[in-house]
C-alpha cells in the first residue's frame, strides 16, 4: 500500500530559531538541538546505573510524553484536512525533528470503533545509531524513545492505549528498524507492556482525591501558609517583615497595587500570630456605602436610624480578640476615619445611636493601593491616623517586579483549579509559560489566578494550557511570537517576509519566479527529479508538467531586480 504524505511546508515554517533569546520553536512547543552522541552518553550511564529494564521505562515514558505534546498540536495544524493526513502530522513531524524517516507500510485508523493497524519503516534511527556506537551489534531491539513517541502519539489521537512494538532494529544488523502498532489488548502480552506508559494508576487517582481535598479546605477555610508563594528577592523582603511583626500587637499597614495579594497577607500575619485561634474580619472599605459604613464597622443600636429595627454588632466586635483587615482604608470617608483614629487610641467602640463604650482587643490591619501621605496634603485623610496606621508598613512588589516567583505560583493554581473543576491537565506549554513569565501583570496575582482558572476551563482534559487559552482575545499562538510587553505579536507570514518582499519588490511575473524555484530544486537535488518534486512537495508528474511549460530561466541584475535571461 503506497502513502503519500501531504507537503511537510507548513511544518517547516513553523520551526524558527531565536538566538537572541536562545530558544528553539517549532510552533509554540520549544525545542532543543542536541548531539546523538550526548544521547548515546545518556543511554550508557542509564543501563550501567540501573539496567535496561528501568532505563527501558525511563526512554519509553519520555518519547511516550513528547509523542502526546506533538498529537495535542497536530491536530491543530491542518484543520479541514482527513483524517488520516491529520495523523501523519505525528510522522511528519517525527522525520521534522530528527529522529528517523519514516515510511508508513500499513495503516488503518477507525477511531468510532477504536480500531487501529499500522505498520511503519523507520531508516537512520538516532536511536539504533546511537546503541550501536556504544555497544555494537545487539539482539534485541533498542529504538525505545521512538516506540515511546509513536504510542504516545497514536495514543492520544485515538482515545486509548495503542502499543508499537519493534519488529526489525538497525541495531541488530539490519538496514532500517520496523514497528507495528495496535490496541494494547489486542497483543497477547500487552498488559506485559502497560508499566511503560502514562497509563492513570491508583496512586494518581489518590493523588486527585489528595488535591481535591486540599482544594475543599482551601475553599472553606482560605488560610494557611501555602497562600503565600515566593523566592524572589523583593517577595522574601516582604515576607520577613511579616514575620517579625506577626507576634506583636502593632497596626500594619500594608501597601501595593491592586491584586497583590495584601488580604493573603493579613491572612497570613493572623494566623503567625498569637491571635490565630480568633477570628479574622475583612472588609473592604471601597465597597460600603458612605452612610453605613460607621454602622458596618462599629454597629448599630435599635432605632438609631430609619430601618434600624434591631441592635447589631459591627467589624470590630466581630473581630474582637482577633485580627481585623480594613481594606482600601483610603476611602473611609473623614467622619469614620475621626472614629478609628479614637478605637486604636483608646480601645473602645460606641455603636452608632448608643451610648455604651464597649472596649474590644483587635489587631487591626490596614492595607491600601493608594499614597496616603499624599491623600494627607490633600486634605482627603487625616494625618494623625495616618501616623497611627503606618507604625509598620510593609510594602507587598508588583508582580511584574518578581518574574521568579510566576511559575511557582501558576503551578500551585493550576492544581487547586483543577482540583476544583474535576479536571486532570499535564501542565502548561512551553509558549504559554514563556507568556506568562513576560506578560506585565496589570492585575497582579489577581490577574494571574484569573488567566489559570479560566485557562483550566478551556483546556481539554488531559491535555496542556496553551497561550490561546490564557490569553483569548489574541490572534492563534501556531502563528505567532511573544512581544516585550508578553502580548502575542503577530509573525511575519509567508507573504510578509524579508524573502517575499524582494521577491515583489522585483515586479517579476510569478511564472518567472515558479521557473526559478522549480530549477533551483533540481538542482539541489543533483537532477533527481523524484527528489526535487519532494522538496516541492509536488508528485513526478506535476514536476516534470511545470518544467515542460515554465518561462525562460531570469536572472538577477544588479539592482536586485529579476530580469530574462539571453538567449543561447
Amino acid at each position: 500500500m503506497n502513502f503519500k504524505y501531504p507537503s511537510d511546508s507548513d511544518l517547516r515554517r513553523l520551526l524558527r530559531f531565536e538566538p537572541d533569546s536562545g530558544s528553539i520553536w517549532l510552533g509554540e512547543r520549544r525545542m532543543v538541538l542536541m548531539h546523538t552522541a550526548s544521547l548515546a552518553a545518556l543511554r550508557q550511564d542509564l543501563l550501567s546505573s540501573i539496567g535496561p529494564e528501568h532505563t527501558r521505562r525511563i526512554l519509553t515514558r519520555m518519547g511516550y510524553a513528547s509523542g502526546l505534546g506533538d498529537a495535542e498540536y497536530a491536530k491543530k495544524v491542518r484543520p479541514g484536512q482527513s483524517f488520516q493526513d491529520s495523523f501523519l502530522v505525528g510522522p511528519q513531524l517525527h522525520m521534522l525533528e530528527g529522529a528517523a524517516r519514516v515510511t508508513p507500510i500499513k495503516l488503518s485508523l477507525d477511531v468510532p470503533n477504536g480500531k487501529f493497524y499500522g505498520e511503519f519503516r523507520w531508516d537512520h534511527s538516532w536511536e539504533a545509531y546511537a546503541h550501536q556506537q556504544k555497544y555494537g551489534q545487539v539482539d534485541d531491539p533498542v529504538c525505545w524513545t521512538l516506540l515511546g513517541y509513536a504510542s504516545g502519539y497514536t495514543s492520544a489521537f485515538m482515545g486509548r492505549l495503542i502499543l508499537f512494538k519493534e519488529t526489525v532494529c538497525a541495531a541488530c544488523g539490519s538496514d532500517h528498524c520496523s514497528i507495528v502498532g495496535r490496541p494494547i489488548e489486542e497483543w497477547p502480552d500487552g498488559e506485559a507492556h502497560r508499566v511503560y506508559f502514562n497509563d492513570e494508576s491508583l496512586l494518581e487517582k489518590l493523588d486527585a482525591l489528595h488535591l481535591q481535598v486540599e482544594a475543599l479546605k482551601s475553599t472553606l477555610e482560605p488560610t494557611g501558609q501555602g497562600q503565600l508563594i515566593g523566592n524572589s528577592p523583593e517577595f522574601r523582603k516582604a515576607y520577613g517583615l511579616l514575620q517579625k511583626v506577626a507576634q506583636t500587637q502593632v497596626a500594619v499597614l500594608l501597601t501595593g497595587e491592586t491584586g497583590v495579594g495584601k488580604e493573603r497577607f493579613a491572612r497570613t500575619l493572623h494566623e503567625h500570630s498569637a491571635r490565630a485561634d480568633g477570628p479574622f474580619v475583612a472588609v473592604n472599605c471601597a465597597a460600603l456605602p458612605a452612610e453605613l459604613i460607621e454602622a458596618e464597622l462599629f454597629g448599630v443600636e435599635k432605632g438609631a436610624f430609619t430601618g434600624a429595627h434591631a441592635s447589631r454588632s459591627g467589624r470590630f466586635e466581630r473581630a474582637d480578640g482577633g485580627t481585623l483587615l480594613l481594606d482600601e482604608v483610603g476611602e473611609l470617608p473623614l467622619a469614620a476615619q475621626a472614629k478609628l483614629l479614637r478605637v486604636l487610641q483608646e480601645g473602645e467602640i460606641e455603636r452608632v445611636g448608643g451610648e455604651t463604650i464597649r472596649k474590644i482587643n483587635v489587631r487591626l490591619v490596614a492595607a491600601t493601593n493608594v499614597d496616603l501621605e499624599q491623600a494627607a496634603r490633600e486634605g482627603r485623610f487625616r494625618r494623625d491616623l495616618l501616623y497611627r496606621l503606618n507604625v509598620y508598613p510593609i510594602h507587598i512588589p508588583a508582580l511584574r517586579n518578581r518574574p521568579g516567583d510566576i511559575v511557582a505560583l501558576s503551578e500551585a493554581m493550576l492544581a487547586r483549579f483543577c482540583a476544583l473543576h474535576n479536571k486532570r491537565l499535564q501542565g502548561f506549554g512551553e509558549r504559554a509559560l514563556q507568556m506568562l513569565q513576560v506578560h506585565d501583570w496589570p492585575g497582579n496575582v489577581r490577574e494571574l489566578e484569573n488567566l489559570v482558572e479560566r485557562g483550566v476551563i478551556l483546556a481539554s482534559q488531559g491535555g496542556w494550557i496553551e497561550a490561546e487559552h490564557l490569553f483569548q482575545n489574541q490572534p492563534d499562538t501556531g502563528h505567532t511570537g511573544v512581544d516585550a510587553r508578553g502580548q502575542l505579536a503577530q509573525l511575519p507570514s509567508a507573504q510578509e517576509d524579508d524573502l517575499s518582499a524582494r521577491i515583489l519588490d522585483s515586479g517579476s511575473p510569478i511564472e518567472a519566479i515558479e521557473a526559478r524555484v522549480l530549477d533551483l530544486a533540481v538542482q539541489r537535488a543533483g537532477g533527481n527529479l523524484s527528489e526535487a518534486a519532494r522538496l516541492l512537495g509536488l508528485s513526478r508528474p506535476q514536476l516534470a508538467y511545470r518544467q515542460k511549460n515554465k518561462q525562460p530561466v531570469q536572472r538577477t541584475s544588479a539592482s536586485g531586480s529579476l530580469s530574462p535571461s539571453e538567449p543561447e
